[in-house]
């Protein structure tokens, strides 16, 4: 049974995590469109204008360093696409200050791997330095560590991690802003867009696909299992087609783009996160309080 306002949640969220696809951040010939990290600065603003506090989980450094390092392809080999991520990730945060300069806000840049979440302390860390940038009006712009990271590069993605920081930074909704409308019953644009799934079932799951460019890692698959560890944390995920004018501040308003994921129960109190994180991070349960 659906709810009678599923997007309630998402219009009353305080804080939000927005995940941006290499394809949204990308113009046709591969490198980072200016225009597109503008206007999405410019969204940010008027969020933050209304009260709100917005985190970003960036993807796009390892194309912006295929387009300055001359790949036409993504390289196979994981030097060379740690050697991009780390010319293009230079690039793509001179990009963000800019932006958001122009709006008055500062932007800060946070490099995380995912032994950052499974070891207590480094995650404790993290959190606690996220927070600090939220209390001082600070927009985190947060990404892989790719140029380090081996795991991510091999068989992970941005997705994953944007799930982990909605859990991280207690936001009430998460974003993921790619190339696609939402989640379809069948290949776009023939198949039915879905506007509210309330649980993942196995017959969803096999409509979802792998990703589908050359310069980016993640696919549906990745973000219905993002979407499990979001709803999880008790938080709603939307996937929305980032190249619509406006698109967050539409969402947060209300309209119904894309397809939203409902969580099964209301977000969770600060202290019951804790017992909630092996779901996220994947760690094992500990006891003891973090």
């Amino acid at each position: 049974m659906i709810m009678k306002d599923p997007r309630k949640s998402l219009r009353a969220a305080q804080r939000l995590v927005v995940k941006i696809g290499t394809g949204v951040l990308s113009r046709l010939d591969g490198g980072l469109n200016p225009r597109r990290i503008h206007h999405l600065a410019g969204q940010v603003a008027t969020l933050r204008r209304q009260g709100r506090s917005v985190v970003l989980v960036t993807s796009g450094a390892i194309g912006a360093g295929m387009t300055r390092l001359g790949f036409k392809r993504r390289p196979a080999a994981i030097a060379e696409l740690q050697a991009c991520a780390a010319v293009g990730q230079n690039l793509l945060m001179a990009r963000y200050d800019h932006a958001f300069a122009h709006e008055s806000l500062t932007v800060a840049q946070i490099l995380l791997t995912h032994e950052d979440f499974r070891h207590p302390e480094r995650r404790r860390n993290a959190e606690q330095t996220l927070r600090r940038l939220l209390r001082h009006g600070v927009t985190p712009v947060i990404n892989e560590n790719d140029a380090v990271s081996y795991a991510e590069i091999k068989f992970g993605d941005n997705d994953q991690l944007a799930a982990m920081v909605t859990e991280l930074v207690g936001a009430e909704a998460c974003v993921i802003l790619s190339n696609v409308d939402g989640f379809h019953l069948g290949r776009p644009p023939k198949g039915r867009l879905v506007a509210t799934i309330q649980r993942i079932t196995p017959a969803l799951e096999r409509h979802a696909g792998d990703a589908g460019s050359s310069r980016s890692v993640g696919g549906m698959k990745s973000k219905l299992l993002a979407a499990r560890k979001v709803n999880a944390a008790g938080a709603s995920l939307v996937i929305a087609n980032g190249h619509l004018s406006g698109v967050l501040l539409r969402l947060i308003g209300g309209e119904p783009l894309g397809t939203i994921f409902l969580p099964l129960h209301a977000k969770v109190k600060r202290s019951a996160v804790g017992a909630r994180r092996q779901t996220i991070s994947g760690r094992a349960p500990r006891n003891q309080q973090s």
